[in-house]
């Protein structure tokens, strides 16, 4: 389900985080629903399951799954957190705009970057 780059400079438990904030905000893992056992990934991964356990512990401190004690984790239902990730990368993006634009990037070329992205997004969710 999620997969680690060992390119990335981020540690490998920060790189779980936001595999799992992605799915639980695109919907990819439904409210409610069981996350893989701790071991399970780790053996997936490769990793050791305290990296996993890590990660999901920062996960359950941010709202995005909750434990059930002998039961495991499962991905919250709250839609406050999912807005909230999505405003946080809206905030991100806004800064990274204006950023540009006192670099001298145009307007245009800003647009031609995000039609490029959502472009590309649009012919996935039209296949």
């Amino acid at each position: 389900m999620i997969s680690i780059d060992y390119q990335d400079r981020r540690p490998i438990y920060e790189q779980i985080v936001e595999r799992y904030q992605t799915l639980i905000v695109r919907g990819v893992l439904a409210p409610d629903e069981q996350m893989p056992s701790v071991r399970q990934t780790a053996l997936e991964l490769k990793i050791n399951p305290n990296t996993i356990s890590k990660a999901y512990s920062i996960l359950e401190r941010e709202g995005f799954i909750y434990s059930v004690k002998g039961r495991g984790s499962f991905v919250s239902g709250d839609q406050v957190v999912r807005e909230r990730k999505r405003q946080l990368w809206l905030d991100r993006l806004e800064r990274l705009l204006a950023e540009g634009r006192d670099l001298g990037v145009t307007h245009a070329a800003a647009a031609l970057c995000v039609d490029r992205v959502f472009g590309e997004r649009r012919k996935e969710e039209q296949a």
